[in-house]
């Protein structure tokens, strides 16, 4: 990026802060200007002044910009060696003849927190009775998508081959052609809400927390905020998992010991 595309580039993100309310300091320029770009191209913009042209004057691509800028890319169990470790932490919890509390931030299109709740279900030493699942974005839209549990395999997503870590997907989804629907007894585990992870208020009393591929997004002043709100969201013992590419901040580090490193998967000290 030259000089003038970066001065336009900076221009753009101020338009975007201060007339769309999306907070574009808190994501690292590599992933923001990764999800512009790809809108410009959608509108055959040629560079980032007019694309802002077009934002001034076209709500409906300001929507389509901001649903673009949530961060949505999710899957059913996602890296699926890291679900299989998680099945001895839910064991473990559940065995403690307590209800169990797991928090997904942020849930994206809701199929992180469904896989939370499939496992537990799915696994005969884990009493599922037992585990309520919290689910929480930013996006509102995002948030009624999850709510439907409706997916469709597509040409760069296949539904069924996401849930092939569980010994029968069709006891949990109901299968129509290239739609999946997740059933009742799943849905009635997790409950969404809308939830800013960067500024709002840590929740309470968690035993494991999802915080998975979020962090890869955020610029590095803002990841020591989050875990903050994480640390305050799990009870002593309770356990965090992150991304398989992520780290804890080093500043957080001394708050956290791991149970399965290699997995992403720690203790709250």
């Amino acid at each position: 990026m030259n000089r003038t595309e970066d001065r336009q580039f900076r221009q753009l993100l101020s338009f975007i802060g201060s007339e769309m309310d999306f907070e574009s300091e808190f994501y690292n320029d590599a992933y923001l200007d990764r999800r512009i770009s790809a809108r410009m191209r959608r509108t055959d913009t040629d560079d980032y002044r007019q694309y802002r042209r077009l934002l001034e004057r076209d709500d409906g691509e300001r929507e389509q910009l901001l649903d673009s800028l949530s961060i949505n890319v999710t899957g059913f169990f996602r890296n699926p060696e890291a679900w299989e470790a998680l099945r001895p932490v839910l064991r473990e919890l559940t065995a403690e003849n307590r209800r169990v509390r797991v928090w997904s931030a942020p849930s994206a299109d809701g199929r992180e927190p469904y896989s939370a709740a499939m496992l537990a279900l799915d696994d005969p030493e884990v009493d599922a009775g037992r585990v309520e699942i919290t689910a929480t974005d930013i996006n509102a839209d995002v948030l009624a998508e999850a709510r439907r549990g409706v997916y469709e395999t597509s040409q760069t997503t296949d539904i069924a081959e996401e849930l092939a870590p569980l010994d029968d997907y069709a006891d949990y989804v109901d299968e129509e052609g290239t739609t999946f629907r997740v059933r009742d007894e799943v849905k009635e585990m997790v409950t969404f809400e809308q939830h800013d992870l960067i500024r709002g208020e840590a929740k309470r009393d968690f035993d494991l927390v999802f915080c998975r591929n979020l962090l890869i997004y955020i610029d590095t002043e803002y990841k020591v905020p989050i875990f903050e709100t994480i640390r305050g969201s799990l009870r002593a013992g309770g356990n965090l998992m992150i991304g398989m590419t992520e780290t804890l901040p080093a500043a957080c580090r001394d708050d956290f010991d791991p149970v399965d490193k290699q997995h992403r998967i720690y203790e709250r000290v």
